[in-house]
């Protein structure tokens, strides 16, 4: 589930088509502006820290509940229970069921890496019910099969806050990874169908990487992670230069401005040649990271 503050709405009009940046583009007065601006969405997107005891209620009313320590600790022994059946190797000392345990009560909510803070997307995550983006927002079915399905939106005007829920897949790619070339070769179609669609709506990742795609275990695999991602309605040609992410492309390592989409087109590359390379450890096929 995301947080996402409801303070301004952003029309999604229809993407114009990009066109191959030139040389010369970098220095132009836009790209400045571009990066300035890359730079203020920075300052925009600062975290924010619900205090999520006070929307447990709300969430609830419209069917959903947040995790409990109890929860968490019964999930992981059902997990292992169903990997022993399968004479697979089980491990007890996972980060989740360890804070889990650390919880001084069994009805305490049980906060995952993600849930303490979350980031504010102004412009990205709250349209206006009167936009017809609010109504694909909704709609399952207008989300393509490699994006999670956004199941509900619970919203908190008095707080400009947002809660998205959204569909939880089982498995991150780092543990799930595919074992034969169909399995691969879907799954890099999956992740670049999941890439061209953030790109349609000038979303661009930014932090795209093995720990941060997520597989069903049916075939179907998605992005999730959105902390560092932008995005840039009214800017044709954006440039950035500052990013917090993973995997720099050349130009960002040299100082220089670089297009953003085409950052994520760099994070699909490296990415494709790490999880082409897996190694056996005791018939167990493990993703060199």
């Amino acid at each position: 589930m995301s947080a996402a503050s409801s303070s301004s709405h952003t029309p999604r009009p229809s993407p114009p088509r990009r066109t191959e940046a030139s040389d010369s583009d970098a220095d132009s007065d836009d790209d400045s502006l571009s990066c300035r601006s890359s730079i203020d969405e920075e300052a925009v997107n600062t975290r924010v820290s619900p205090n999520w005891c006070s929307y447990r209620c709300i969430i609830a009313s419209r069917g959903f509940r947040l995790d409990t320590c109890k929860d968490v600790k019964e999930w992981y022994h059902q997990y292992w229970e169903t990997q022993a059946s399968e004479g697979r190797t089980v491990t007890k000392d996972l980060p989740g069921y360890l804070r889990a345990c650390r919880g001084q009560d069994e009805d305490e909510l049980c906060r995952d890496a993600g849930l303490p803070r979350v980031r504010r997307h102004p412009a990205t995550f709250m349209p206006d019910p009167a936009e017809p983006s609010h109504e694909s927002l909704h709609t399952e079915s207008s989300i393509p099969m490699d994006m999670l399905a956004v199941l509900d939106l619970v919203e908190v005007p008095k707080d400009e806050l947002a809660f998205i829920v959204m569909e939880e897949w089982p498995a991150p790619l780092t543990t799930a990874v595919p074992t034969n070339l169909g399995e691969y070769l879907n799954f890099l179609r999956h992740c670049i169908e999941h890439t061209a669609f953030m790109h349609m709506h000038h979303i661009a990742h930014l932090d795209i990487s093995p720990r941060n795609i997520v597989t069903d275990i049916c075939g179907r695999y998605a992005c999730i992670d959105y902390e560092c991602s932008m995005r840039f309605d009214s800017t044709p040609e954006p440039r950035i230069c500052h990013a917090r992410i993973a995997e720099l492309p050349p130009e960002m390592e040299r100082g220089e401005p670089s297009d953003p989409y085409k950052v994520d087109v760099f994070g699909l590359g490296v990415m494709m040649l790490r999880t082409m390379k897996v190694r056996v450890d005791h018939g167990v096929i493990h993703l060199d990271r």
